[in-house]
């Protein structure tokens, strides 16, 4: 069990994104699009690997802002390629749909999140269209999340899904299921610290319920940093809509570090 509040200052990162095809040190990650479905819909996902790595190796889910399955959750798809794992970025919302405007993102990530038996679904879909790949070790399984996502794999972890560690940043805290006894999953939260959606109340109603439980987790809070931190369109959309976000580069570079030692420990216990 582990309670860790950390305070780090903020400033520089990221961009881009599409079908991605390129070589580094040997390193050829390659990024596809992908289709699998549940009864109810069909999901357009995107899953990325270094094609030079013929090794079974961990698998890592990415979920989506609650603008939908976009550039920002394919390049960290790429991103984990690069550094070994096979990573899937997934579709919650059915067929690739995008958000144009905060209240249809709200409307979207709400019909998700009320019915979670339907959230459930599709994760899981997203989960074994991973786990049957076959250069990905199934018994090493994890998840990353932002936003929208964040929330969606912290409550995964907490109702039991088959989740080595699961790192979620800038994540909405009020949960549609809290943390379980035998909760087995270790936990990383990268949040903004003047991110005016997540209260102290939020923070100490959810790291209290870790505690409760004996929880493997750790919560790290950026000074500084806003809502959606990681993302370099931050800045537009929030001037755009007139909403709290903004990227914050150094924030977005330390929480990347802090989930790449997080990922290599998880994984590194479970072998």
């Amino acid at each position: 069990m582990k309670k860790l509040l950390l305070l780090a200052p903020v400033l520089f990162l990221i961009a881009a994104c599409g079908r991605s095809e390129y070589s580094t040190n040997q390193v050829n990650v390659v990024g596809q699009e992908i289709s699998y479905s549940t009864d109810e819909i069909t999901m357009n996902g995107y899953i990325s690997q270094n094609e030079n790595n013929f090794d079974k190796r961990p698998g890592v889910l990415v979920v989506h802002e609650w603008w939908g399955h976009d550039e920002h959750a394919r390049k960290a798809a790429d991103e984990l390629a690069k550094l070994g794992y096979v990573a899937l970025a997934v579709d919650m919302y059915g067929g690739g749909k995008q958000a144009d405007h905060p209240d249809d993102a709200m409307k979207f990530s709400n019909n998700v999140m009320s019915n979670f038996d339907t959230s459930k679904a599709r994760f899981n879909a997203a989960l074994e269209t991973l786990k049957n790949r076959g250069n990905v070790d199934s018994t090493q399984i994890g998840a990353i999340g932002y936003c929208f996502g964040g929330s969606v794999i912290l409550a995964m972890a907490n109702s039991g899904s088959d989740l080595d560690g699961v790192a979620a940043f800038h994540a909405g805290l009020q949960l549609p299921v809290m943390p379980q006894e035998g909760l087995t999953s270790r936990i990383l939260i990268l949040n903004g610290a003047d991110d005016p959606f997540v209260t102290e109340e939020h923070v100490s109603n959810l790291t209290n319920a870790y505690e409760e439980v004996n929880a493997d987790y750790e919560y790290i809070s950026y000074d500084g940093a806003l809502h959606a931190y990681t993302n370099p369109t931050a800045d537009s959309l929030g001037k755009k809509f007139d909403l709290p976000l903004a990227y914050n580069a150094q924030a977005d570079s330390l929480s990347w570090k802090e989930m790449k030692e997080f990922l290599n420990e998880t994984f590194a216990s479970g072998e």
